[in-house]
């Protein structure tokens, strides 16, 4: 999935918790809790996608929705504090970048707000989310992790006729040999061959 597509889905999430408490305040309220610098090339290229795809759903920074920044600037035991400010400032949503320990200053700062967040990772595993199937609590997140074979039951789903499916990974993945697991174990409890090639 291409960086501008997960910052768009990333933005509905975000979006979704506003429509319901629009009438509450003249304006919502986002709150951003970066890991990086204001600075960072990769955290300033996601947010000006998060912004683009915000407007896609008619939200415009400075119009009709504010954006609170908070950025950490790498020091990973500020975030706790700044993840409590926007707390406090009573933000309608946090959106958390720069990886598990934004996500997980957040998760401990508030039960109510939603906190919108994406991962590579097992969210499960990093104790972000109770299941994948139920997450439960204010968490909702876009995860990278264990695609593979929920592709794979899907396309069979979608398709009942196939009998073979490939797979292409990225062999420099660190987590390419679970995606390979999962998605053969998938094949297999559906009955068809899965070719895997690595591009």
């Amino acid at each position: 999935m291409r960086r501008r597509d997960l910052m768009t889905v990333l933005a509905g999430a975000a979006a979704y918790p506003l429509f319901a408490g629009a009438q509450q305040k003249p304006m919502p309220v986002i709150g951003i809790l970066a890991a990086a610098a204001p600075d960072n090339v990769g955290a300033l290229r996601n947010l000006a996608a998060f912004r683009e795809g915000l407007g896609e759903f008619g939200y415009v920074e400075g119009q009709n929705v504010a954006i609170e920044y908070r950025w950490a600037e790498a020091h990973f035991d500020r975030l706790p504090t700044l993840a409590a400010d926007l707390v406090d400032r009573k933000v309608d949503v946090i959106v958390t970048e720069g990886g598990d320990g934004s996500v997980l200053a957040a998760k401990q700062a508030t039960s109510t707000i939603p906190v919108v967040f994406h991962t590579d990772g097992d969210p499960v595993a990093h104790g972000l989310v109770a299941s994948l199937a139920r997450p439960g609590g204010n968490m909702t997140r876009f995860s990278l992790h264990g695609l593979a074979a929920k592709r794979i039951e899907l396309l069979c789903d979608l398709v009942p006729e196939v009998k073979a499916i490939a797979l292409l990974v990225n062999p420099s993945n660190p987590r390419t040999d679970d995606e390979i697991r999962d998605a053969r174990e998938a094949a297999r409890a559906k009955g068809v061959q899965l070719h895997v090639s690595m591009s």
